[in-house]
């Protein structure tokens, strides 16, 4: 499962020109449903979204989560976020769960966050219609979840699992044969003076 998180002053979802749902100050998610999703993407990604650390608290940043605050959440089921797009121009959906079945992992998703929440702070657009959002980023602060995010990820087209541990490695060694030396530093403070 995918999920686009933002932090927001206000949001809303409107059908055919009626606002269905509205929120003020907590967090708009658009989430995306993949074809191998289950209840463990369910879990995962709905502690995530409750517990994440956006918020302010006292004069320091990332300090609160949505539930520290007492505020809302506007969820709004979104396939594109599934989209392949690294070949030609037209997106590729076939990672995007069929509407029947994400339609019940979606309305298991809502139940899972009522359920670790206050169900009326938990609010969701019209699944499968046309949806005009609406909303006021705050800061702005946008951040991508995803709990497959190794598995997206094709090394040398070998199988998923092997693709994840060489995945992982390569980063790994990537992190590992920087150093400082090759680090460009940027200019000092008398070179920007004198630009």
């Amino acid at each position: 499962m995918r999920a686009v998180v933002q932090r927001v002053a206000s949001a809303s979802v409107s059908v055919d020109g009626n606002v269905i749902s509205s929120i003020s100050r907590g967090l708009m998610v658009l989430v995306g449903i993949g074809t191998d999703d289950t209840l463990a993407d369910v879990e995962t990604l709905t502690n995530k979204i409750l517990n994440i650390r956006v918020f302010d608290a006292n004069g320091t940043m990332w300090k609160s989560n949505v539930k520290d605050i007492a505020g809302e959440v506007l969820c709004v089921s979104q396939f594109t976020l599934m989209a392949n797009t690294t070949k030609g121009n037209k997106p590729d959906f076939h990672r995007a769960m069929s509407s029947n079945a994400s339609r019940e992992l979606y309305a298991t998703f809502l139940k899972k966050m009522r359920c670790l929440y206050v169900p009326d702070r938990i609010q969701d657009g019209q699944f499968g219609a046309m949806m005009n959002v609406s909303l006021t980023n705050e800061g702005p602060v946008t951040l991508t979840l995803d709990t497959r995010k190794f598995e997206y990820i094709s090394v040398s087209g070998k199988s998923s699992e092997n693709g994840n541990k060489e995945a992982r490695n390569q980063t790994a060694n990537v992190a590992s044969s920087r150093s400082t030396s090759g680090v460009n530093p940027g200019p000092t403070d008398s070179e920007v003076d004198s630009l």
